[in-house]
């Protein structure tokens, strides 16, 4: 019996190191789910080539002060935003970031490779328009608002977002030590109390992906009076811009 045990245990054991492996070795195809750019043609596409990678951009190109940069979801085609974007936004540059793997840009995505490549949109936009709106959507929301930490947007705009990947993430696998296996913890609440722009924090009512509780927890981590949050009605987490208040929201400055 002792023996019977001891084996049962073993392979319990070696079950659950093999299951920590794969989600160590499997996790950014957890996280990332790469699409095609469908939306848009030739005319609509910055090319944008860094060291090792090149960076695809859904653009709608425009003279003046004012642009926006659009991080989004983990599964999102970004370039079907650009039609809505520039009926909300006529004064306004627009540059959708297609992160490494989607919609044509080469590479592989992680959080810091996003994260450089986001830095290097930004200041190639800044050059040519001082004003720079960001809005960031769901995986979007920790590209943006880190960064607004580093660099000096004019306003950003969250879409439903996360306190971190690293606590969501936790409480789906909630036996294994995500806390030691995860690489891309997109640790927003680590750069909201940096914030001083104007940030509106848009919440779904219904989000059956991110957590209310941790949205209102990211939320506290803003200094007083910088962040304000709207909750939309009747919508959920993939069904949020469909709503009529979700564009006057973005451009709303709280």
């Amino acid at each position: 019996m002792t023996r019977t045990l001891a084996s049962i245990a073993l392979l319990i054991a070696v079950v659950y190191l093999g299951l920590c492996v794969a989600l160590f070795v499997f996790q950014r195809a957890l996280i990332y789910f790469p699409q095609p750019r469908l939306a848009g043609g030739p005319d609509t596409v910055l090319k944008m080539p860094l060291v090792d990678v090149e960076i695809v951009v859904s653009t709608r190109l425009h003279e003046g002060p004012k642009a926006l940069i659009y991080f989004g979801g983990n599964a999102e085609d970004v370039s079907w935003n650009l039609s809505s974007f520039a009926e909300a936004f006529p004064d306004h540059a627009l540059y959708l970031m297609h992160y490494r793997g989607f919609g044509g840009s080469s590479g592989s995505p992680s959080e810091e490779a996003i994260q450089q490549d986001a830095l290097a949109l930004f200041d190639r936009v800044q050059a040519l328009h001082p004003e720079v709106l960001l809005v960031g959507r769901s995986l979007g929301s920790g590209v943006a608002i880190r960064l607004a930490s580093q660099r000096p947007a004019s306003r950003l705009v969250l879409v439903t977002p996360y306190n971190s990947i690293e606590e969501l993430a936790q409480e789906q696998f909630a036996i294994f030590p995500v806390r030691w296996l995860l690489r891309d913890k997109f640790e927003s609440w680590r750069y909201a109390p940096g914030i001083n722009v104007p940030t509106q924090v848009i919440m779904a009512e219904h989000d059956e992906v991110i957590p209310r509780w941790s949205t209102e927890k990211l939320l506290r981590q803003f200094s007083p009076g910088v962040a304000t949050m709207a909750v939309i009605r009747g919508k959920g987490h993939n069904t949020v811009s469909d709503s009529p208040e979700y564009l006057r929201l973005l451009r709303s400055t709280p």
